[in-house]
């Protein structure tokens, strides 16, 4: 090709933390399919500081700038590498792909296919035996033990009658047990040398034996469906057969609030043993629960998150799972790697969306219907930095199904802005619209405000939380629902948060709806990072007021990360009344209709501890108890323990979710009702301060 030519000239490299970026002299041999770097273009004429192979690379501009971009060899060695300006990185970055790709078809065309390929690790100890040996009997397939049934000539395969499930399900026990052993063998392969864990063939043998025993499990599910449906005579009104997500190596789980006992695995931990196990029938009630606010205490856990920086140790797990992705694809069924957990549910990342109790609670207390909304406007801006834990790029456990999570906050009435905008120093005063009953023993009012909140994993598949958070004494109440889609879209994931949200003030008669941006983790085989995308609107049809916030993602050349502008208007004269403009994690900036403007540093922001029962109080369904092996083992940094109790609850899901498929028994949830496409709390503060009104009414 006429764009085959050698170029070379100087790029920064980043080295690591310690050294940081550093000017290397680059030359692109494309005879060769090499990239090669030296000190300085002086010592060209010596032997490289560093090569690349580039068959099989893949070459990736950054999300984080115009200059930067990632060489990823199939090797796994990676150099990150920046240009002057954008022009040149494209110059580079079009000249390494053009290489990348003629050397990759020639690597294509000149070697056969995986089936004539062999491989030979016999002897790897022996002093006597060479350890690149290859033997045309034994290949990848003969040496893991991977066997070929096949049916003698002649012979029909019998029509599976509904008492051959038995044998059916022994025989998926049997594969699933010899793909672990599979998968095992591959991964306890040496890092270098000939036959590697990183071995193409090899990653493609495990993605393909994966996917292939999911499918066989998910056509497994469907024929106990038939023959449910064939005992019953037809399948129940409502169901639907879908494929599911990964069954391997399934274990025991709750069965919605019944127990079901199963043997527990000897040479696994007690933890674990413990997790797969299934608590008295007694503490599984699906009753909801009442939890008293005095009983929690003030959180003394810090666990912060360290962000992952470069996942160079990671590569070989990063690559296998790439390997399985297509884009576009849904990663709802997907299991992500340990070493990107956060030290927290979900569930509970919703409830550090209410970090700053005290912005929420001075919504109530705006003069205007204008105030209150560019209040609300203000708290919602200031809830991501805290929520998000900043652009960490780590994402919380996945809760199961009947999860929960609990905590209150509380606000001394002194530090809550009233209309006024200065601190409030007495009781607000009670509205006329109706109070609440007064405590029968007739103690003081506390000085403080208290804001409960309460979030249950409602469904499974789709992925459904509900939250609900409530301040009884500004008659305030917050209702959601979010369903967690994510996609896999190629140096990126996307997870979009479907769903909406209804701020009740009371007080006022108010309710005002809102959505959640996009989150996005770029960069995923470099330095991850996290950034927000996506247009939001807040409205409240009562008042006409509405907002329109914009999440601005980075754009590929230059612009600023974690951009976020909006504006609230009355929609009736279409008239702006306030514009905020920012980074959604450092400086936000509010101009006001009368000139004047203000900043809020969500950094200087003081966030107020959560109060959160001790584990010891928590039922078995609530979040800090059900993970906190996983939770221990990440502090401790043993990234494989902290995997196998995350598997060992996964599994008791999806053993839990076979089993209610099979019986046909619907799920129960515990604090929130379906309410058409959404969920809400079963006993939310309207439907309280509504009884309470009715009360007073009726007793005068």
């Amino acid at each position: 090709s006429d764009h085959m030519e050698n170029i070379y000239g100087y790029l920064m490299k980043y080295t690591n933390l310690v050294t940081g970026w550093q000017y290397r002299f680059f030359v692109l041999n494309n005879d060769a399919g090499l990239l090669e770097y030296f000190v300085n273009e002086q010592s060209r004429h010596l032997k490289p500081r560093g090569t690349l192979q580039l068959a099989g690379a893949v070459i990736s501009p950054s999300d984080e700038d115009s200059h930067t971009f990632t060489v990823n060899a199939a090797s796994g060695e990676q150099y990150k590498l920046r240009a002057t300006d954008a022009k040149e990185r494209q110059h580079w970055v079009s000249r390494l792909q053009i290489c990348t790709q003629h050397h990759t078809e020639a690597i294509g065309k000149n070697n056969p296919p995986l089936k004539s390929r062999s491989f030979s690790l016999a002897s790897q100890g022996s002093a006597n035996s060479p350890g690149v040996q290859r033997r045309p009997s034994q290949n990848a397939v003969s040496f893991f033990g991977v066997g070929h049934h096949r049916l003698p000539s002649g012979k029909r395969v019998p029509i599976m009658q509904p008492d051959h499930l038995v044998d059916v399900r022994e025989m998926m026990s049997q594969a699933e047990g010899q793909q672990r052993d599979l998968i095992r063998s591959i991964e306890c392969l040496p890092a270098s040398g000939h036959l590697t864990s990183l071995d193409q063939d090899l990653l493609m043998l495990k993605a393909t034996s994966m996917a292939t025993m999911n499918c066989l499990s998910d056509c497994f599910h469907i024929l106990q469906l038939q023959h449910a449906s064939q005992q019953k005579g037809s399948l129940p009104a409502g169901t639907t057969i879908s494929w599911l997500e990964p069954k391997i190596s399934l274990a025991n789980h709750f069965k919605n609030g019944a127990a079901q006992n199963f043997p527990a695995e000897v040479n696994k931990p007690a933890s674990v043993r413990e997790e797969q196990s299934v608590a008295e029938p007694c503490q599984l009630t699906r009753e909801p629960e009442e939890i008293n606010p005095d009983e929690e205490l003030e959180d003394i856990c810090d666990d912060k998150e360290d962000d992952l920086g470069a996942v160079e140790e990671q590569r070989s797990v990063i690559l296998h799972l790439l390997s399985q992705l297509k884009l576009g694809m849904d990663l709802t069924r997907v299991v992500l790697p340990t070493f990107i957990l956060e030290k927290r549910s979900l569930l509970e990342m919703y409830a550090d969306f209410m970090s700053h109790p005290d912005l929420f609670i001075a919504i109530a207390n705006g003069s205007s219907a204008e105030e209150r909304m560019i209040r609300f406007v203000e708290y919602y801006l200031t809830s991501f930095h805290e929520g998000r834990k900043g652009a960490i790029a780590k994402k919380p456990y996945n809760p199961i199904i009947g999860e929960t999570f609990h905590c209150s906050w509380r606000m001394p009435k002194s530090d809550v802005a009233t209309d006024a905008g200065t601190n409030n120093s007495s009781a607000h005063c009670p509205s006329e619209q109706g109070t609440l009953p007064r405590d029968p023993e007739g103690q003081a009012e506390p000085d403080y405000y208290t804001v409960k909140f309460v979030a249950e994993q409602v469904s499974h598949h789709p992925p459904v939380s509900g939250f609900y958070a409530e301040c009884v004494e500004r008659k305030m109440c917050v209702n959601a629902h979010v369903w967690t889609k994510s996609k896999f879209l190629g140096m990126s994931i996307g997870v979009t948060m479907v769903g909406e949200g209804v701020l009740h003030l009371l007080e006022h008669g108010e309710e005002y709806t809102f959505s959640l941006p996009c989150a996005y983790a770029r960069s995923i085989l470099t330095v991850p990072w996290v950034e927000l995308g996506g247009k939001v609107n807040i409205n409240c049809a009562k008042t006409g007021y509405s907002a329109s916030i914009n999440f601005h993602t980075k754009p590929f050349y230059g612009g600023k990360l974690h951009r976020v502008t909006g504006e609230v208007k009355q929609n009736m004269t279409n008239t702006v009344v306030c514009r905020v403009q920012g980074e959604w994690n450092s400086v936000l900036e509010f101009t006001y209709s009368n000139g004047e403007t203000k900043y809020v540093d969500l950094t200087k922001l003081s966030v107020t501890r959560k109060r959160v029962r001790p584990l010891e109080k928590q039922g078995p369904f609530e979040s800090r108890r059900l993970w906190q092996h996983v939770t221990e083992s990440l502090r401790d940094g043993d990234i494989d323990k902290a995997t196998e109790h995350k598997r060992a609850l996964e599994e008791r899901q999806r053993n839990e979710e076979r089993l209610r498929a099979e019986t046909e028994t619907p799920w129960c949830t515990k604090y929130f009702l379906k309410d058409g496409d959404g969920w809400v709390y079963h006993k939310p503060l309207w439907k309280t301060v509504s009884a309470a009104q009715t009360q007073q009414t009726d007793s005068n």
